[in-house]
């Protein structure tokens, strides 16, 4: 069965504009500039809640959904979930902080133009690169031994770093749960705190 009309209303916090030109939905704060396209998916956005006589912004946005099935029904809480992310990247930013395990070899990290590279992973000789996504900033925490920090405005660009690092220790052909070795992510939160 399909619904007629979903719709859901995704509030714009102040300080942060938005600009939407066919599925291509831009947001500006005072931390810079993020956008992302939704071309793919067949969503109406419009904005609302503002009077342009005035020069006030809108206040809301509003998408819509027309004719759809279940499965196309899940996409409208994700858009709202994506755009909410922009706005809190631009307003606030994330940071990831992720931190070394090892139980005898002790791990090295270091940073070389873009790149992270991870040596001495429970003892092998060979280096593990990852590279930075651009827009990701990686910090050598100085007062906790054994941690960095990933720092950005797009969570997806973060999360996807953090995500390629905890990866690249992956420990193979031993059994996982006595070589609890590697770097995890230990907290999520933001760069500007409440």
């Amino acid at each position: 069965m399909k619904l007629i009309l979903a719709t859901k209303i995704v509030n714009i916090p102040e300080g942060v504009t938005l600009h939407i030109k066919s599925r291509h939905v831009t947001v500006k704060g005072p931390r810079g500039e993020l956008s992302r396209a939704f071309k793919h998916l067949n969503i109406a956005f419009e904005l609302v809640g503002g009077n342009k006589d005035k020069g006030t912004n809108p206040k809301k946005l509003k998408v819509d959904l027309w004719f759809a099935n279940r499965k196309q029904l899940a996409t409208i809480r994700t858009v709202c979930s994506h755009i909410e992310n922009l706005m809190t990247g631009v307003t606030k930013g994330f940071l990831y902080r992720m931190r070394f395990v090892y139980a005898h070899f002790p791990i090295n990290v270091s940073l070389t133009d873009k790149t992270v590279e991870v040596r001495n992973f429970l003892g092998e000789k060979r280096v593990r690169r990852v590279e930075l996504l651009p827009g990701v900033e990686y910090v050598r925490s100085s007062d906790v031994k054994d941690q960095i920090e990933l720092k950005g405005n797009d969570l997806t660009t973060v999360s996807l770093t953090a995500a390629r690092i905890q990866q690249c220790t992956t420990v193979k052909r031993k059994d996982i749960r006595k070589f609890l070795d590697g770097i995890y992510v230990s907290q999520k939160t933001h760069i500007v705190n409440e």
